[in-house]
């Protein structure tokens, strides 16, 4: 094993696996028409084994909706809640990248760190379990998004392909399922227990199933409205009457 080492000259290899990276880099920058979504819809289809399948459509899937008709509390919401920073970077929180790799490294665990366009572009465009290989094309095509859609569309493809629940994608039908509300009445609170959700929606939707806030799910959507206060999307006094006010299906 030793003398195998000794035969490997790493200056050469070096330059070598950085043209590999490269070229991997220009392949997946080009792997994917985004453009097209700048027209066209994405649409998500509920497979009878729970998977689902995105379809790029020309005509706008029943349950889409407009950025302009979601509520402002819902949006921002879900804003501050998975990307404080959105309007702001040019699809990668490096910031927040490097937390990520540090917690891989010191902790092993892997945690996304992704921000909304990456999100975006996972949902769309990618698939599979979360690896490094697929963070790196994840990160090229979200670069390659921002370049070529507005923040505005970003969102609203986003919002419109999340998931929510088993079985529930799009804020339309989170709105619908949770509240029998379309997303352009959603309260500070509905939107903030949306936005709750949206780690890990299958695990969370058991507040719902149980019509009780579990303790996590009280806890996070106080942060998320601390947010939303801080944000000035809400005032002090919207806030503490939110806290104060159940969900309509809360027991």
């Amino acid at each position: 094993m030793k003398g195998m080492w000794k035969k490997i000259n790493f200056k050469k290899a070096i330059p070598l696996l950085m043209g590999v990276i490269l070229l991997s880099g220009v392949f997946m920058y080009f792997s994917h028409d985004v453009e097209i979504l700048t027209k066209q819809y994405p649409h998500v289809k509920v497979q009878k084994d729970h998977d689902i399948e995105i379809e790029i459509r020309s005509e706008r899937p029943k349950n889409w909706v407009s950025l302009n008709q979601i509520s402002t509390y819902g949006k921002w919401a879900i804003i501050f809640s998975e990307d404080w920073s959105f309007y702001d970077h040019e699809g990668v929180d490096l910031e927040q990248v490097k937390v990520a790799l540090s917690e891989m490294v010191e902790e092993q665990r892997f945690r996304g760190a992704s921000t909304i366009t990456q999100q975006m572009v996972k949902n769309v465009f990618l698939s599979g379990y979360p690896t490094l290989w697929r963070k790196f094309h994840e990160i090229i095509l979200a670069q390659k998004v921002e370049k070529t859609l507005t923040k505005n569309r970003i969102l609203e493809v986003y919002l419109n392909c999340i998931e929510f629940g088993p079985g529930i994608y799009g804020i339309k039908s989170a709105a619908r399922h949770y509240f029998q509300k379309s997303p352009s009445g959603l309260t500070p609170k509905e939107g903030a227990f949306l936005a709750m959700l949206l780690p890990s929606p299958k695990r969370y939707y058991v507040s719902f199933a149980k019509r009780s806030l579990t303790k996590f799910a009280r806890s996070r959507i106080k942060a998320i409205l601390t947010k939303m206060r801080m944000g000035k999307v809400i005032t002090l006094e919207q806030f503490e009457a939110e806290l104060a006010t159940p969900l309509t299906w809360e027991r």
